[in-house]
């Protein structure tokens, strides 16, 4: 399955179990484009701890959530929005969860640190600061 030392370094993961679903099918969706990104999507949700969408906790990345991550390799932080391809806009802050850098962050709580690849597969630390979680479209 997975080589090298960078899988069991994970730390753990968390997902909300329909959000789970609908991200393994895209992840199978884009298996010949993508393959890497579909690879590690694959394997972030085969190892999630599922929860139902009320029992998530709160600083969990889950779909639509904010997030403000450090980047190590540079020192740069960015506050993102995690969405699904079709409301990505990269301009508005908008990420897919298609991008090597989404895929990385799904499922992280805040103050949780990931080694993860970029889109050359340089390995690169990134470093929860804040999660917001969505609005309530109640």
């Amino acid at each position: 399955m997975t080589t090298g030392s960078t899988a069991t370094r994970r730390p753990p993961v968390r997902m909300i179990d329909i959000e789970a679903d609908r991200i393994a099918d895209l992840a199978v969706g884009i298996a010949q484009r993508l393959p890497q990104v579909s690879t590690l999507l694959l394997e972030e949700t085969s190892r999630a701890e599922l929860h139902s969408a009320a029992n998530i906790p709160p600083d969990v990345v889950v779909m639509n959530a904010v997030v403000e991550f450090v980047d190590e390799a540079n020192g740069q932080s960015r506050t993102v929005q995690l969405v699904y391809p079709c409301d990505a806009d990269i301009d508005a802050g908008r990420i897919s969860i298609l991008t090597p850098v989404g895929a990385g962050l799904i499922g992280l709580r805040q103050g949780q640190s990931i080694s993860w690849p970029d889109r050359e597969g340089n390995e690169r630390r990134l470093s929860i600061v804040r999660v917001a979680p969505p609005a309530s479209t109640g």
